[in-house]
């Protein structure tokens, strides 16, 4: 079978290998869409945050097809179309352990869950992105009509963020400097798209100097996360999403006690994959917007270099068809 591999500091290649054997509780599962994320181009450049040695095949937002299962195997059957979760208790899916970048993958039905039916496989391949923006949301105690929600950076995570916050009834306005990708969040559900320069007086329109009820940090610039503190009401939430490590930036820091903010932060998705595709196949969100770039498994190579370029991609996937 042909997979993305990383077969050591940036040095991927599509490459042969055999299809793997599966255990008794494992399933083998056939990909059909797998997102290129900016983690997939941290770790081919040697990141991430817990260890993982090379060769390695990459790929955690992903969807596919069970199409073998271990004689232990009770709740999956083959032809079930499923996605999964990439924290697997001390294991990460695509980082630590081998992803779903290849044309067959073994997976646990532990963490694994059917698609609903109304969803596609593009779809399936971007329920974890999604998710992780849920997570973010639920977190912070949730939205609804009452709540004007600013949502900081639109990468993928910040345009779920947008596209959860407009379904759930909030009004949404997505910071971002890129004309591009503020037509992208228009077209997922914000109210109001504005560049970083426009966002006071954007804000004092719509909130009536109030300031937003709950700020989503997507970014992950530091001056940005402590801009969130400025932009938010009085006694308002701020959710920080976006991900930096190490670097620093001034902050009003005493905004968080003289405004009574509450501040969550959180990384990835931990519980909320049942509630997150509910949410999907209930809402009919439409998230393929996102999806700015497809690819071939022979390109996936062309994939991880489109996803170095965000200023003209959003998503890349790489969609596959193999059959055994």
């Amino acid at each position: 079978m042909k997979a993305l591999v990383y077969t050591a500091q940036d040095s991927p290649a599509v490459e042969q290998v055999p299809v793997p054997e599966i255990g008794p509780d494992e399933v083998l599962v056939a990909a059909r869409s797998v997102g290129v994320c900016h983690s997939d181009i941290d770790l081919l450049e040697g990141r991430y945050i817990i260890p993982f040695a090379y060769p390695l095949i990459p790929g955690h937002e992903w969807s596919g097809q069970v199409v073998r299962v271990g004689e232990r195997v009770k709740g999956l059957a083959v032809g079930d179309r499923v996605v999964g979760e990439c924290v697997i208790g001390a294991d990460h899916f695509g980082f630590s352990i081998s992803g779903a970048a290849a044309e067959f993958f073994v997976a646990k039905e532990s963490w694994l869950h059917r698609l609903p039916d109304g969803l596609s496989y593009t779809m399936g391949a971007l329920v974890e992105p999604f998710s992780v923006a849920y997570y973010a949301i639920v977190r912070a105690g949730g939205v609804d009509a009452s709540d004007t929600v600013v949502v900081l950076g639109a990468g993928p995570v910040g345009l779920a963020v947008a596209a959860a916050t407009a379904a759930m009834g909030a009004t949404t306005v997505v910071v971002e400097p890129s004309a591009d990708r503020r037509a992208a969040a228009t077209a997922l559900g914000a109210a109001h798209v504005v560049d970083p320069d426009g966002v006071d007086e954007l804000l004092e329109r719509v909130t009536g100097g109030r300031g937003a009820d709950l700020v989503v940090e997507a970014s992950g610039r530091p001056p940005v996360m402590a801009r969130a503190l400025e932009l938010v009401a009085f006694q308002g939430r701020v959710a920080y999403i976006g991900i930096d490590v190490g670097r620093e930036a001034g902050a009003k820091l005493g905004l968080i006690q003289s405004k009574e903010l509450r501040i969550t932060g959180s990384i990835g998705s931990p519980g909320v994959w049942p509630e997150t595709l509910r949410f999907l196949a209930g809402s009919g969100l439409d998230l393929t917007p996102l999806v700015t770039q497809r690819f071939g498994v022979d390109e996936a190579l062309a994939a991880l270099d489109a996803a170095h370029h965000p200023e003209s991609t959003i998503k890349a996937h790489i969609e596959f068809d193999a059959v055994l």
